[in-house]
Order: C-alpha cells, then sequence, then structure tokens
C-alpha cells in the first residue's frame, strides 16, 4: 500500500487541533506569563498571538482543503516556494514532533512522582512510550477516537475551570467575596516589566498555541476535506480564543501578578494557577485532580505529536525526500517503517532521563519550540505564493473550497510576527548584556540545523525559487 486511509471525519480534526493546543502551555506557563508582563500585558500577548494563529489556520486551511496532504506545509513548501525550503521544512517539522514526543514522555514521568515519589522516572517513561507507540500501530481511526476522548477531557475541564472561575469573580463562591478590578490595579499593573516583559509573554503565548496546525497533518486522513477541514479551523480559532483568553483573565483577576505562585519554578502541580483557583473556590481534591487532567493534557499532546512525526517521515520518503523504506504502509493504513523510526528518535531522547540533568531537557524544548515557529513561517509563506500563483495563472478565488481572509495582508502580518518571536528569543539577555556564545548556540541550534539542511540540498541538488507561473497549483483529487 501506498496512501493512508481517510478515516478522521471533522469532530476528530477539531480535537487534534485542540488537543494540540491546550496542554502543559496553558495549564503551567499561563501563570508564569501574568507574572512577567502583569494582567494587561498577558491579554495583550495572547491575544496578538490569537489573531497571528487565527490568520495561519486560514492559510493552511485554504492550501489544505484545495488540495489536502498528509505532508501538510512540507509539501505545500516544495510546491509553492522551492525544493530546498520544502525538505528543510519537512525535516525540521518532523525532528522537531520526533524531540518532543521524548521531552513529553519526561514530563509525564515526572507527573507520576506526584503519587509515586519513590518510583523511578523511567520505568514510567517506558510505560508511557510503549501505550503511546501501541496506539499508533492500531488503524488511524482507532488515533482519531482515542485523541478525541483525551482533548474532550481536556476541554471539558477548562470550561469547568472558567465557570467556576466566574463564579468566583462575582462572589458565588470562595470566601472573599467579588474581587472586581482590585489585582488589575496594584504595583505597575497591568503592563509590568514593558516592553521586556511583553517580549518574554510573547514567546510564551505562541509556545502555548503550537499544534493548532495539527489540523493540517491530519487532512491527509480526512473522509471529506473541502468541507471538514474549513470546519474544524473555524470551530478551532473560537474554541481557542475562548479557551486561552478566559483562562488567562480569570487568572489574572483571582491572582495578583506579584503573587510567587505564578513563577512556579519547580514546575509543581500542587501551586498551578488552576489549582489555586479551585482551592479558592473551597473545592477539595484540586491538587490531585489538577495532577490528573495535566497528566492527560501531556499524554494527549504526545500522541498527537508521534501521530504527527510518523505522517511527516512517511511524507519525505513518498516524495523522496527520505530512505524509501519509510513510505511502506501496512494494511491497516499505518505507515509503521516511519512510525518505527520516530518511535527511535523519540526513545534516544527520553533516555537522557538516565542523566538526571535538567539542563538536557530544557534544550530539547529549546530547538523543539523554534522549530514550530519555523514551521509556521513556511505556512505563511507557502500560503502568500499559493494565492499569487493561483491568481497569475488565471484560476479563479471562487473555485476554492476555502477562501482565507485579509490576503495578502494575514500571511504578510504573521511572517512578520514569527520573524520577531525568532529573532527574539534572546531579547532580554541583549537588553541586560547577559547574552553568550553558548546561550545564543542552545537557542538557536534548531534554526542553524534548518539553514544547513537548506543550502546543503540546494548546493547538492542546484535547486531554485519556483517562479510563481510555474507552481503547481492544481486541486488534488479527494
Amino acid at each position: 500500500m501506498s496512501n493512508l486511509k481517510r478515516n478522521l471525519k471533522a469532530r476528530h480534526l477539531i480535537m487534534i487541533a485542540l488537543g494540540g493546543s491546550i496542554g502543559t502551555g496553558l495549564f503551567l506557563a499561563s501563570g508564569s506569563a501574568i507574572y512577567e508582563a502583569g494582567p494587561g500585558g498577558a491579554m495583550l500577548a495572547y491575544t496578538i498571538i490569537s489573531i497571528m494563529v487565527y490568520f495561519l489556520m486560514c492559510s493552511l486551511g485554504e492550501m489544505a482543503a484545495h488540495s489536502p496532504t498528509t505532508g501538510t506545509f512540507c509539501e505545500y513548501s516544495s510546491k509553492y516556494v522551492s525544493p530546498e525550503f520544502g525538505f528543510a521544512m519537512g525535516w525540521n517539522y518532523w525532528f522537531n514532533w520526533a524531540i518532543t514526543i521524548a521531552a513529553e514522555i519526561i514530563a509525564a514521568s515526572f507527573i507520576m512522582q506526584y503519587w509515586f515519589p519513590n518510583v523511578h522516572t523511567i520505568y514510567w517513561s517506558v510505560l508511557f512510550f510503549v501505550l503511546i507507540f501501541g496506539l499508533n500501530l492500531l488503524a488511524v481511526k482507532v488515533y482519531g477516537e482515542t485523541e478525541y476522548w483525551l482533548s474532550f477531557i481536556k476541554v471539558a475541564f477548562v470550561i469547568i475551570f472558567i465557570v467556576v472561575g466566574i463564579l468566583t469573580l462575582v462572589g458565588v463562591t470562595g470566601m472573599g467575596g467579588s474581587v472586581g478590578f482590585e489585582n488589575w490595579h496594584i504595583g505597575d499593573a497591568p503592563f509590568h516589566n514593558g516592553a521586556i516583559g511583553f517580549m518574554a509573554v510573547f514567546l510564551i503565548a505562541g509556545f502555548s498555541f503550537q499544534g493548532t496546525e495539527l489540523v493540517g497533518v491530519a487532512a491527509g486522513e480526512a473522509d471529506n476535506p473541502r468541507s471538514s477541514i474549513p470546519q474544524a479551523i473555524k470551530r478551532t480559532f473560537w474554541r481557542l480564543v475562548i479557551f486561552y483568553i478566559l483562562a488567562i483573565g480569570i487568572i489574572s483577576f483571582l491572582i495578583p501578578y506579584t503573587s510567587e505562585i505564578l513563577v512556579n519554578k519547580n514546575s509543581d502541580i500542587a501551586v498551578s494557577p488552576f489549582t489555586i483557583v479551585f482551592k479558592n473556590a473551597g473545592l477539595t481534591y484540586a491538587a490531585t485532580i489538577m495532577n490528573a487532567v495535566i497528566l492527560i493534557a501531556i499524554l494527549s499532546a504526545c500522541n498527537a505529536s508521534m501521530y504527527s512525526a510518523t505522517r511527516i517521515m512517511w511524507h519525505l520518503a513518498h516524495t523522496k525526500q527520505a530512505p524509501r523504506l519509510f513510505a511502506y504502509i501496512n494494511r491497516q493504513g499505518i505507515p509503521v517503517n516511519a512510525l518505527l523510526i520516530t518511535g527511535l528518535i523519540g526513545c534516544f531522547f527520553f533516555l537522557t532521563s538516565f542523566l538526571e540533568n535538567g539542563a538536557v531537557f530544557i534544550w530539547l524544548v529549546n530547538i523543539s519550540s523554534l522549530a514550530g515557529f519555523i514551521a509556521w513561517f513556511g505556512i505563511a509563506l507557502s500560503h502568500y505564493r499559493f494565492r499569487r500563483a493561483y491568481l497569475i495563472q488565471g484560476y479563479a478565488l471562487k473555485d476554492l473550497p476555502y477562501k482565507s481572509k485579509w490576503f495578502p495582508m494575514a500571511p504578510i502580518l504573521a511572517m512578520i510576527l514569527i520573524a520577531i518571536i525568532i529573532l527574539g528569543q534572546e531579547f532580554h539577555d541583549i537588553l541586560t548584556g547577559n547574552l553568550t556564545w553558548q546561550k545564543f548556540f542552545a537557542i538557536y541550534i534548531g534554526f542553524i540545523l534548518f539553514l544547513v539542511l537548506l543550502i546543503g540540498y540546494k548546493l547538492v541538488k542546484h535547486s531554485k525559487l519556483i517562479p510563481l507561473a510555474k507552481c503547481d497549483v492544481k486541486a488534488k483529487k479527494h
């Protein structure tokens, strides 16, 4: 077999996108964002990133509905930009998710220490890895259903949190009555630390939203891409805005930005801002419930990571950008060889838990997050050139199954914001004079590898930028 099965429906795509973006970024990093920039700074940063993500989702949606592919922007980058750009983008994105698998496995094993502090994390790492790998060996329909219900639990919990938070704000629950705007007027709120604080949160917010593009990765296995992809994108954006903006707003009103609880330096689930809000509302066992939900969130994200990395590797092999053996698909429609090489990379990196070196874990997360921003840039650039090529070649916009809004400003603005995020990774250290070559290399190693892949392919293959008139913009049969 050489083709993947189309067994994912619109509800699966919606939950895959939500599952990939609602996780530890929301449950743990949201408090740090408020602490760094104050309530106003955090809200503004997340709002701007929400708009950018919407632009990216629309850009991806237009291309995916017109020509669905499991390679997503990897293939779009090759078709609408240049072969070397698509090659580097594909390997960058696969490597991104393969590393993320290891990071999430380690994170899940750390969570288990809340209940079993005397059990070594490696045992939980092996257990969770086997579980996630086994789920991805099953038919794609099983993956869709699994991810649907895992994401459903996370979404339901966030909704409950928002309801409880609002009731606490107005004084229905909790001990102190209505809170009002008191926490927005202390110190230098609502904007704390000025530009430095805002930029720091800008990066946190961007990382929190990564994963929304997974709806495009699943597009190749959607049963009716022309209708299910646009539907999934529209619903996903509004859900993300509601969840992130409302949740952060509630936290900022109920917990002052000066509270050390928000820093969460030791990633202690017991002092997660979500947990504190539940405790203040008078709900018992909040820490245990929060712990369980975050564990589900991490495993759900890990499940999506392995699925995505496997499909990216299959696409690379299918387009002769990776060894052909990784393009093999079994009778269940699973690219098993691509899954094996992806699992091998994930297995290699989660073994770093033996070293008990937190620096290695942080380094892997930095590589993963920066690779995600590079992928977003690829989506925006590919769409910008796709739309221009589509019109230049005489096609009509009315024939597109889904038309992205606010072109060309939307993809251009997205590219500018992403460039600011990538270049601003060490904004604080540059201003304070603390930037070193070691820090620079640790942060930008992923970007450097991307450039090496791009330049290396170009030198070997002598490839060039594809003229707009020659871009392949014909619709793919569904």
